[in-house]
C-alpha cells in the first residue's frame, strides 16, 4: 500500500516537471532564437517477486515474471533544435541563421558563448554587439559615417563609406557548429556554453562545412508551437490529477485497514 503512495508521488513530481518545462516554452514563445525543450522520463527500478523462468513446482517454470514498478524519474530536458520561422524586420543589423550554427559571443569575462539570436546593435564604439551589449566574436566595428550596411550570406559585412565609390569590407562573421549541439548548456539570455557533451566549437564560414547561411534584415523567432504546448499542458495536468487520485485511493484503503477490528 505504501508502495503505491510513493509511486504515485513520483508520477506527480514528474508531471510537475513537465508543466515547468512547458511553462518555460510558452513564456519564451516570443524570444528570438529560443529553442523549446521537452521533459523525458524513464521508469524506476522494479521489485521482482518472482523472476521469469522460476520453478513453479512439478518441473514447470513460470513463463513470465512478477515485477512491480516503483514509479518514474526525470531523465533529461531535451532541447529541440528545429529551425524557427524567419521574420523580416527591415533592420540591416538584424541577421538570422538559416540552417545549423551559432554566433560566437564574447562575454565580459572573456569567455565565449554562443547564440542564435541575431538582433545585433552598435555600441558607443561602433562595435557589433548583442542586445545585452556582448561583443560579437571578432570585434567588428562599423564606422559612424558608414552607409548602406550589407551582410552577405557568407557573413561578409560591407558598407559604403564617403570618399569610396565601392563598398568597403568591414569584417566577416563566423558561425560555430558542434558535433552535438543538444549538449550545449543554456546560460539564459539565449546564450549557450560549450560542454564536454557538445564537443568543441568548430568555427567556419557561413554556408560552408555544414554551417547555415546568414540572412540579413531577418530574425529567427522561437520554434515553440503554442498549440502543441497547450496540448502538453492539458495532458500533463490530467496526468497529475490521475496520480493524485491514486494517492487518494491508497489513503482511503489505508483508512479502511486502520479501522479493522
Amino acid at each position: 500500500m505504501f508502495r503505491s503512495l510513493a509511486t504515485a508521488a513520483s508520477g506527480m513530481e514528474a508531471q510537475q516537471t513537465k508543466l515547468d518545462v512547458t511553462a518555460n516554452n510558452i513564456a519564451n514563445v516570443s524570444t528570438n532564437g529560443f529553442k523549446k525543450a521537452r521533459a523525458e522520463f524513464a521508469d524506476l527500478m522494479y521489485q521482482t517477486q518472482r523472476p521469469a523462468g522460476a520453478p513453479t513446482g512439478n518441473g514447470a517454470n513460470a513463463p513470465t515474471g512478477t515485477e512491480i514498478g516503483l514509479g518514474t524519474r526525470l531523465v533529461t530536458t531535451a532541447r529541440e533544435l528545429g529551425q524557427g520561422e524567419l521574420h523580416t524586420t527591415g533592420n540591416p543589423l538584424d541577421i538570422a541563421i538559416e540552417g545549423h550554427g551559432y554566433l560566437p559571443v564574447t562575454l565580459p569575462s572573456g569567455e565565449t558563448a554562443y547564440t542564435r539570436n541575431g538582433a545585433l546593435q552598435l555600441n558607443a564604439e561602433g562595435r557589433l554587439v548583442t542586445s545585452d551589449g556582448y561583443s560579437i566574436a571578432g570585434d567588428i566595428t562599423i564606422p559612424p559615417e558608414a552607409q548602406a550596411i550589407a551582410i552577405a550570406a557568407d557573413g561578409t559585412i560591407s558598407a559604403t563609406v564617403p570618399g569610396d565609390t565601392q563598398p568597403v569590407q568591414l569584417g566577416k562573421l563566423q558561425l560555430a557548429t558542434f558535433a552535438n549541439p543538444a549538449g550545449l548548456a543554456a546560460q539564459g539570455g539565449t546564450l549557450f556554453r560549450e560542454t564536454s557533451a557538445s564537443g568543441a566549437a568548430v568555427l567556419g564560414t557561413p554556408g560552408e562545412g555544414g554551417a547555415g547561411a546568414i540572412r540579413q534584415s531577418m530574425l529567427e523567432v522561437s520554434n515553440v508551437n503554442v498549440v502543441e504546448e497547450m496540448i502538453d499542458l492539458i495532458s500533463g495536468q490530467r496526468a497529475y490529477e490521475i496520480n493524485s487520485r491514486v494517492i487518494k485511493a491508497a489513503d482511503e484503503m489505508l483508512g479502511q485497514t486502520a479501522q479493522l477490528r
